[in-house]
């Protein structure tokens, strides 16, 4: 029977303040290179060890580690104190993204517009919705490649409120309210000067802000993005706004239940992924091998066989997060009529016929018997059979490393909108989801059984 949220109780001094730490997350990350750095310092407040892809792995029961790809993909893992060589270990996982529809700044970015105007070229990353980013505040973030002698880092840049995307005013085009569409070459430019800066400003303040010469940035990955910050409102302070919610949420209560689940006869994983929001299939997505290698590297460090890794997969079990579609109030007749999720009622379980989501029967029976016992709401959600449905990481990631797997989120209105809108309470509720998940062992034999709690 599926478990229901109270949705007339306001939220709790407790959860209020847990969905101002997303809030938090949400501000300190603009890009998924923020969003990395932004959980590597949470790993490293909490004790965890460091270990690049470069460097040779030792690792035992009760070790904390984690490891990192292109700064833009993270993987943090907790070996339980009792896997040993002699007792069968099993993963369990959670999978999350950190990037989000932006407009990234293509190589030559400062071009001299119409009249004396000063504009950045970009193109769309992802499926943005494009009409929300007009007259709103955009600022500049993202990395830097920097030369210093004969070695040459990275470095993270933010440029605050630096840009705007006007509109054109409605005397000059009536029809716009029937029908915009902005055309991405042309429309999507936006202007960061009206003639008080000089050719070669925005390199100038680029590289002041870097603390580096202009000569020493040789390459770069900026995006424009949201100046606005994430915040709660509501009269009964019940909704969370900002930009990126999708999927910084996920990959919020994620590491939040992560880092206070306990299993010590499993080998707990965090994953944190780039570019789901263009498909995953890069060398730091979740189509990469990134997750396989992090796997069975941890695995070979153990003193596994290969052998004992494969028995290990057949064993384990992801849990994909992605956040989900709410009923918009508008709207609601563009949703399946019986399996539909609402703001405020927990994490949601999403399934689709044609495996853009990774849920299957015997998959949602595992999470729902976790659920069920320790009493968390759940909802379902599936697309309208007539429309086409996204995806998201969690069937990518187990063409390299497969496992049993559930696709799960929580509820947003406004996804790929400058700024989107979720509910209080489902941050608590999704912690409280995916920490009961990693806290229960979970033992699963092929396709025929599974055990929680077998010891």
């Amino acid at each position: 029977m599926q478990e229901k949220a109270d949705s007339k109780r306001v939220p709790t001094a407790e959860e209020i303040e847990e969905a101002q730490g997303l809030c938090h997350f949400v501000n300190d990350s603009p890009t998924a290179f923020h969003s990395v750095s932004s959980i590597r310092a949470r790993l490293d407040n909490a004790g965890f060890v460091y270990l690049p892809e470069g460097a040779a792995w030792h690792v035992e029961p009760g070790s904390k580690c984690y490891t990192v790809r292109n700064n833009s993909s993270i993987i943090a893992f907790k070996v339980g104190a009792q896997v040993s060589e002699e007792q069968p270990y099993h993963f369990q996982v959670l999978a999350a993204h950190g990037d989000s529809p932006a407009l990234k700044l293509k190589a030559t970015s400062e071009v001299a517009g119409c009249e004396s105007y000063v504009q950045l070229d970009a193109e769309p990353y992802g499926g943005m919705l494009d009409y929300t980013w007009f007259d709103r505040p955009l600022s500049v973030a993202g990395r830097l490649l920097v030369r210093h002698e004969n070695r040459v880092s990275s470095r993270l840049v933010q440029l605050d409120h630096v840009a705007r995307i006007p509109s054109l005013a409605i005397h000059l085009d009536r029809s716009q309210n029937e029908s915009f569409s902005p055309h991405r070459e042309r429309d999507l430019m936006p202007i960061v000067s009206a003639g008080l800066c000089a050719p070669g400003s925005f390199e100038a303040c680029l590289a002041h802000v870097a603390g580096v010469s202009e000569n020493d940035i040789l390459a770069r990955d900026l995006f424009l993005v949201s100046s606005e910050k994430a915040s709660i409102w509501g009269m009964a302070h019940e909704f969370i706004s900002g930009p990126r919610l999708d999927d910084l949420m996920c990959a919020y209560v994620a590491l939040e239940a992560f880092l206070a689940a306990t299993n010590p006869n499993a080998i707990l994983v965090t994953c944190c992924f780039d570019n789901e929001e263009v498909g995953s299939n890069t060398k730091q997505g979740a189509m990469s091998t990134f997750l396989a290698d992090t796997l069975q590297r941890l695995s070979l460090s153990l003193g596994a066989s290969k052998e004992d890794y494969l028995r290990a997969l057949a064993c384990s079990m992801l849990v994909s997060c992605d956040n989900a579609h709410a009923v918009h109030p508008n709207r609601s007749g563009l949703y399946d009529p019986h399996n539909r999720c609402h703001l405020n009622e927990g994490i949601v379980i999403k399934e689709a016929a044609n495996q853009h989501y990774c849920t299957d029967a015997f998959s949602r029976a595992a999470l729902i018997a976790i659920l069920e016992r320790a009493g968390i709401p759940y909802q379902s959600f599936a697309n309208r059979s007539d429309m086409a449905g996204g995806s998201t990481l969690g069937n990518l990631s187990n063409i390299q490393a497969s496992m049993h797997a559930v696709d799960v989120g929580c509820p947003q209105l406004a996804m790929h909108s400058f700024s989107e809108t979720a509910d209080v309470r489902d941050v608590a509720f999704a912690r409280r989801a995916l920490e009961a998940f990693l806290s229960a062992n979970v033992i699963i034999t092929g396709a025929e059984s599974i055990e929680i709690d077998p010891r």
